[in-house]
């Protein structure tokens, strides 16, 4: 293998960035040819197919590792700019964070916000379902993540967050209309054939309460991609759903959700997963955020 010349290491780094050769040319002020000769020069070097050419491009298995590599020179690139006084003349560093919907609208945020704004960098949220954000640090799409997977990705440390509490919720109308016998007739024989409603379909959380009350699926099943539209959509009783302990108390000490089971609760383990990087924005990114999650998850 020759050796990767640095900006053929950024140009890949930017088509998977920007999903185009013409948007990668654009954000590198180059000709999409020149684009294309430099991605063909280390596929040429490698001796590997990188990336599919598809819109927006996709990701080789070599693609990853080398995006990965290519990630972890500019963050390093950064820092050093920064210890130098430098990230005037070139900008501040970017760091990617794959991060879950929920955390995002309940806990994650202030930990990002709170952080001193002398820290000299710009965080870039990727929002991603907890059993995927992985996906996008194998990729080397993000330089960390909130997931719910305890095994490293390689080439990454693994710290545990606390748990997020889930749990199921209707509104008094959805009760009414589908469960007028709730509680007196139990849910084992009701739930099943109550609507409810997911995030995506992804979202297994209602699917694994039903297992556990010895049912599979539902006929009617709602699909409302927003954490925030989440909650209103069943609270407004458009279906049953696990709802995030921090969202669901305020609504059901108001009356607006009602727990259908005080016994039952599903918890989700979270867990940070970041690169092997000495970087100072992610140790400190690290640092605020497993303080927050110490404050809002449960041990």
């Amino acid at each position: 293998m020759s050796e990767l010349a640095p900006d053929q290491l950024r140009t890949l780094l930017a088509v998977v960035e920007h999903g185009t050769f013409d948007a990668a040319a654009h954000a590198l002020h180059v000709t999409p040819s020149a684009v294309s000769q430099r991605l063909k020069a280390l596929e040429h070097g490698t001796g590997r197919v990188l990336v599919r050419r598809s819109k927006p491009v996709r990701l080789t298995e070599s693609g990853q590792i080398l995006v990965r590599y290519a990630r972890q020179l500019a963050q390093l690139e950064h820092d050093a700019r920064a210890e130098l006084g430098l990230t005037r003349q070139h900008g501040p560093a970017r760091l990617p964070i794959a991060v879950n919907a929920d955390s995002l609208a309940t806990w994650f945020l202030p930990a990002i916000t709170n952080m001193p704004a002398e820290s000299g960098f710009c965080v870039e949220l990727h929002r991603e379902d907890q059993s995927t954000t992985t996906e996008l640090l194998r990729a080397g799409l993000v330089l960390a993540a909130v997931t719910s997977a305890v095994e490293p990705v390689t080439g990454c440390t693994v710290r545990r967050l606390g748990r997020m509490r889930y749990l199921p919720t209707a509104s008094p109308g959805l009760i009414a209309r589908w469960l007028p016998d709730w509680p007196a007739v139990p849910l084992t024989t009701t739930l099943p054939a109550t609507p409810l409603v997911a995030f995506d379909r992804n979202d297994d959380l209602q699917d694994q309460f039903l297992r556990e009350l010895g049912h599979t699926g539902t006929t009617m099943r709602h699909l409302v991609p927003s954490s925030e539209g989440f909650v209103e959509a069943i609270a407004s009783g458009m279906g049953w759903g696990m709802v995030p302990e921090p969202q669901a108390l305020p609504h059901l000490a108001t009356g607006a959700l009602i727990n259908l089971d005080t016994e039952r609760a599903i918890d989700v383990p979270l867990f940070w997963q970041q690169w092997k990087l000495d970087s100072p924005p992610l140790t400190a990114t690290a640092r605020a955020v497993a303080n927050a999650a110490s404050r809002a998850l449960r041990d």
